[in-house]
């Protein structure tokens, strides 16, 4: 059902734009600094390399299910009470989960915090680019959200240079950087004052006839639910990009006999570095198109080149595996891509519930592509697991994505009835 208002007209450069990069930014170091920083952090408080490499993966996961369940809960919060209180809302929660893992003191005390910032992670984004969609015209909403995430996820960069200035070889000074992460959550709250509410949300506030925020409207429809699977099942790559090959490319560098130690957070550094390029530059390669479809599958091919790259890497070098983690970061760049097609997809009474969990239900997807590696490695072993879990998750996103529908030009002036 379409909805007649008048909108104030944003440019790509505008404050709600500028603001929302910086939230993601933080968002971003927030939520990739125990990837980087789980091995000295986990070493410092007495465990083994052993217990790192499993309770890491573990507390990951935890982190995950974290994501998971805010992504629900903020989205229909952002439907209900709006896309800025959720901001706010979720900055506060994350910012002290983070000032909390400063203080943890073992490894269950560490996955339940991790487990708190998760679920305060979970509303950044989704909101973000909701408001940044609702707020721009459709002509400049594809290279707002890029600039949004491409901007944003400079904070995994940021976080991981962070972690070079303060953390010595003992692991000491790793509590310093969840400290730096809170307090930039609390520095970013004020500058998020100064952002006006939606415009489109504002319209259908006081409408007591319009369903809004609610999230099993997703699942009665047969249309829209095959639209949310599609929008989430897309993103496969990107958690099995992150979450598999890299995070963990210090394992795959030993078996694949790469002489020097890999170290994933310089991995996760390089590849986000890459991210940030790709996530800015396929918003004007959709523009190039008129295309959000055509884009997508650009990059998944980007991304596929670069994963042939890193599994022919037995007896390379540690350069080249950086290398790889690069090409894989700059093709899984179009996570701005995939969360401004959800939120195009549907109308503005659950549009902030779309956005927000559908990228931490790909977040949280990481869980079951784990699982799906670890089943695969005892009759495959690790690096042969590896990739035929990557050919899985690469079927189900092309097959997605060639049943969602184009939305270059969709008016978002509308709700789900």
């Amino acid at each position: 059902m379409l909805i007649a208002m008048t909108k104030k007209q944003y440019g790509i450069l505008s404050l709600p734009v500028i603001i929302g990069a910086l939230g993601y930014f933080v968002d971003i170091y927030d939520l990739l600094l125990f990837s980087i920083i789980r091995i000295p952090s986990l070493k410092n408080m007495g465990l083994d390399e052993k217990s790192v490499d499993t309770i890491g993966k573990n507390i990951l996961n935890i982190q995950m299910v974290g994501l998971l369940v805010g992504g629900i809960i903020w989205g229909i919060l952002g439907d209900k009470k709006g896309r800025l209180k959720v901001l706010f809302a979720s900055i506060i929660l994350y910012s002290l989960g983070n000032i909390a893992n400063g203080f943890v003191q073992n490894a269950t005390q560490y996955a339940i915090i991790r487990f708190i910032t998760g679920l305060g992670l979970a509303g950044e984004l989704g909101a973000g680019i909701t408001l940044v969609s609702e707020l721009l015209p459709k002509e400049k909403r594809g290279i707002g959200t890029s600039l949004v995430a491409g901007i944003g996820l400079s904070g995994a960069v940021f976080a991981y240079f962070i972690r070079e200035y303060f953390v010595d070889a003992s692991g000491n000074g790793w509590r310093i950087c969840y400290f730096i992460g809170g307090g930039l959550g609390f520095l970013l709250l004020f500058l998020r004052v100064g952002v006006l509410e939606s415009g489109m949300f504002k319209h259908i506030q006081a409408s007591e006839n319009i369903k809004k925020g609610n999230f099993f409207m997703l699942f009665t429809n047969g249309k829209r639910l095959k639209k949310y699977l599609t929008s989430i099942l897309i993103a496969l790559p990107n958690w099995y990009v992150i979450g598999i090959l890299i995070s963990f490319s210090n394992k795959f560098g030993a078996k694949m006999n790469i002489a020097e130690k890999v170290d994933p957070g310089k991995a996760v550094m390089f590849a986000y570095a890459a991210i940030s390029i790709g996530d800015i530059l396929i918003g004007f390669v959709s523009q190039y198109f008129k295309s959000r479809k055509k884009s997508l599958y650009l990059f998944h091919v980007i991304t596929i080149i670069g994963i042939i790259f890193y599994f022919n890497l037995q007896n390379s070098s540690a350069t080249n595996m950086y290398l790889a983690c690069a090409i894989l970061g700059f093709g899984t760049g179009f996570w701005a891509m995939f969360v401004t097609m959800a939120a195009e997809q549907f109308g503005t009474n659950i549009r902030a519930t779309v956005a927000t969990t559908a990228p931490n239900m790909a977040r949280g997807s990481l869980v079951l592509v784990s699982l799906l590696f670890e089943a695969l490695q005892p009759s495959l072993g690790y690096i042969k697991g590896g990739w035929v879990t990557g050919i899985i998750v690469f079927v189900i996103a092309f097959i997605s994505l060639a049943l969602t529908e184009e939305t270059f030009h969709k008016d978002l002036n509308y709700v789900e009835v």
